[in-house]
């Protein structure tokens, strides 16, 4: 996520500004010259259009009201926001750091980890791990998390033909892993704070301070975004493993994956990759949603440092979850993850209201860059991820 945000808000390569010059958001949206307008980029790109109070990219003009709201929060509310926060962090740490002393991660070529610990130390990473997420939720707004969750009918779905719905064993298989869609790096906390899974991030991450160790204990599965050597068996081959380790076995935590690789706006859900559903195993979709009123929570197109801002800003904030059943795939899309994930993504598209888009990161970058005025971008950013 955070290299991703760095391609996208990166300056153009031919950029003459000098270094104590105009900043970035300084810069007009668009050059005079650009062969298209707002209008007609915000119809090609809607999945990634912002359409707050805070205007595109959240560089809009904002009203006088709006600003003195600002105003307050800034000298009240952030500094409050940023001490509890940060000593929430603080505080988890601690708590992994006490769990994990002398005692071994366990290394898999590139990956390292603490999330097999047993015994009491697992107990304790996890659900003070899920609680303080949870506080820390709060401590951003979110005072209140409207559930929903949704059970399942007898009736054929896709997934399934009705003879298998009728063969599953008493005790139904566990899923492998969540599949969610992509809105904001938030989604992160709510799922801590629910299931507290492991996740896919940059490999940079585990060497952070206070995060590192905390990517650690969830169990996360690193990679390098910007490699593209096929040493090792592949992130899609240790995702596989580790979905199919936490549909044997209990104890092991389930996978969270985002399938659309980037975040939307909250309407839209793109292409689903199929590294989720290479596993052939039963997944937990989920669907998560952020109303708004002023400042939308989506990180979409818009830089992580102005998000934080403004997210740290707003009073309340809100998430609404529709949790769907398990999602037990058919002998057909065992043998077929693209159809797999494409009958997943079509079921939560329906499910969640969501607009389903052909688009992906790439034209996101596209986007993003045509925003910032740069209209000679690398071939690379045209083409789709794979």
């Amino acid at each position: 996520m955070e290299s991703e945000m760095k391609d996208l808000n990166s300056k153009p390569a031919n950029s003459t500004a000098p270094a104590d010059g105009p900043t970035k958001d300084d810069r007009p949206l668009l050059k005079p010259e650009s062969t298209e307008s707002l209008e007609e980029l915000e119809k090609k790109f809607a999945a990634f259009v912002r359409s707050d109070v805070f205007g595109t990219m959240g560089r809009g003009e904002l009203p006088l009201s709006e600003k003195v709201l600002l105003g307050i929060a800034l000298v009240t509310l952030v500094p409050i926001r940023v001490i509890l926060a940060m000593s929430v962090l603080v505080l988890y740490y601690l708590i992994c750091r006490i769990c994990t002393l002398f005692s071994v991660p366990n290394r898999d070529e590139e990956q390292e980890d603490y999330a097999h610990l047993g015994g009491w130390r697992r107990s304790v990473i996890v659900w003070s791990g899920r609680f303080l997420s949870r506080v820390m939720l709060f401590v951003l707004g979110f005072c209140w998390i409207k559930e929903t969750y949704k059970i399942a009918d007898a009736q054929d779905k896709s997934s399934s033909t009705q003879s298998e719905v009728n063969n599953q064993v008493e005790e139904p298989e566990r899923p492998g892993a969540i599949i969610s869609n992509h809105v904001s790096y938030l989604d992160i906390l709510y799922h801590m704070s629910s299931s507290f899974p492991s996740f896919v991030a940059k490999r940079s991450v585990a060497k952070l301070p206070l995060v590192g160790l905390i990517s650690k204990c969830l169990g996360c599965v690193y990679v390098q975004r910007e490699s593209k050597s096929s040493d090792f068996k592949g992130v899609s081959g240790v995702v596989t493993e580790r979905v199919q380790e936490a549909h044997r076995d209990k104890s092991a935590p389930m996978m969270m994956l985002f399938p659309e690789g980037t975040t939307t706006n909250g309407d839209f859900l793109l292409p689903f990759k199929t590294g989720a559903f290479l596993a052939r195993v039963p997944v937990l979709p989920v669907i998560l949603r952020y109303p708004y009123q002023r400042f939308s929570l989506a990180w979409d197109s818009i830089s992580g440092a102005r998000h934080v801002l403004f997210l740290l800003c707003q009073f309340v904030n809100h998430i609404e979850v529709t949790r769907l059943p398990v999602y037990y795939p058919s002998q057909q899309e065992k043998d077929d993850p693209k159809l797999y994930a494409e009958n997943v993504r079509r079921l939560m598209a329906g499910e969640g209201n969501l607009i389903m888009s052909d688009i992906g990161l790439a034209e996101k970058r596209i986007y993003h860059a045509a925003l910032n005025g740069n209209n000679s971008l690398p071939s690379v950013l045209h083409q789709k991820d794979d």
